[in-house]
């Protein structure tokens, strides 16, 4: 009697799954990037110096026909000249309890976590000649698929969303 081999228990796993449904994405075809706004935001101080990141806001729009449950977005920030990438935090969009329902966006807000630092007031900070502007990448995925590129901007030159600063106006 020969002992079984390891790749032929995955056929029948794999047939299960296609068979009950398993649906594969494609991003590129099921989302779109609707509104985007990007800005810089203030991190908190430390030891005398204040930090600013890249940040973008985005509402993501589900175009496919049923819901989706596992959506991720991520941006890639560059300085505009293409250097190293700053690097990103990702963000839940949807999830299984709070799926993105066809033709709704949720709004999403990701932000660098490639940062300047400086003891100068934030403000003066995007005024330095030395100060160089960034650009965002935007990226999305459906659960388990590959990540997808919606979108590109970049960054305007100001502090904070546009929302909080009508916020602060009188």
């Amino acid at each position: 009697m020969r002992p079984p081999r390891p790749g032929l228990a995955l056929i029948p796993a794999a047939a299960l799954a296609l068979s009950s449904g398993c649906t594969f994405h494609d991003p590129a075809k099921e989302l779109e990037v609707t509104v985007i706004e990007t800005y810089w935001i203030v991190d908190s101080p430390q030891a005398g110096q204040n930090y600013i990141a890249p940040a973008v806001r985005v509402h993501i729009r589900n175009t496919g026909r049923g819901p989706l449950h596992s959506v991720q977005a991520r941006a890639r920030f560059t300085g505009t000249t293409g250097d190293e990438p700053w690097g990103s935090i990702q963000e839940q969009v949807s999830t299984w309890n709070q799926p993105l329902l066809p033709g709704r966006e949720a709004l999403v807000t990701v932000r660098s976590n490639g940062r300047y630092a400086s003891p100068a007031d934030p403000t003066d900070m995007l005024r330095s000649p030395g100060f160089r502007d960034a650009t965002a990448e935007i990226f999305v995925r459906i659960g388990p698929s590959k990540w997808a590129m919606l979108a590109t901007a970049p960054i305007e030159r100001r502090i904070g969303a546009k929302a909080v600063q009508d916020l602060a106006a009188p």
